[in-house]
């Protein structure tokens, strides 16, 4: 499940990139017991933190990820675009791994207390519904912010309070 993240954050840390280091980074109260995930910096101008659901037998079953990427002065990001090319890529990686994902509109959300653009995505394999994953951008000034989280069907739905908590908690 990992691996559907790497293109994600890579497109988006790409598509953003500028010399800056961030002053003082993003807070977010990660749910009691989900174990919090050390993550080698990709570039200065990138921040990433990232908790992980795991199962009695320690399996995960629920990731989530927020990522937050200097904007280049002067820039101006057409947000909506960037959400659909993101949510794109990660369909062709669950097609590449041999699933079947379909997507919601883009609409409007909020990620802490920022206006932002949320998608999700329904992924089966062989008419079954195996995971979720919804990705959430928001932009503030000269930095864009992007919360994903996927999770096996049941645990997805059964951890919507603490998505909910996550999604509020966060000071950016």
């Amino acid at each position: 499940m990992i691996r559907l993240f790497k293109t994600l954050f890579v497109f988006f840390g790409l598509a953003f990139v500028a010399p800056a280091v961030f002053a003082d980074p993003p807070g977010i109260t990660w749910p009691a017991g989900w174990e919090v995930e050390a993550l080698a910096d990709t570039a200065p101008q990138v921040f990433r933190q990232r908790a992980v659901k795991n199962d009695a037998d320690g399996n995960q079953v629920m990731v989530m990820e927020l990522t937050m990427t200097q904007v280049e002065p002067g820039h101006q990001v057409n947000l909506q675009g960037v959400l659909l090319e993101m949510r794109k890529s990660i369909q062709k990686d669950f097609f590449q791994g041999g699933y079947q994902s379909v997507c919601n509109k883009v609409h409007p959300a909020t990620l802490g207390s920022l206006s932002a653009l949320e998608t999700t995505c329904t992924v089966t394999e062989n008419g079954r519904h195996v995971l979720s994953q919804t990705l959430v951008a928001a932009i503030e000034a000269d930095k864009a912010y992007v919360l994903s989280y996927a999770g096996q069907a049941d645990v997805y739905k059964a951890s919507s309070d603490e998505i909910v908590a996550v999604k509020n908690s966060l000071k950016l």
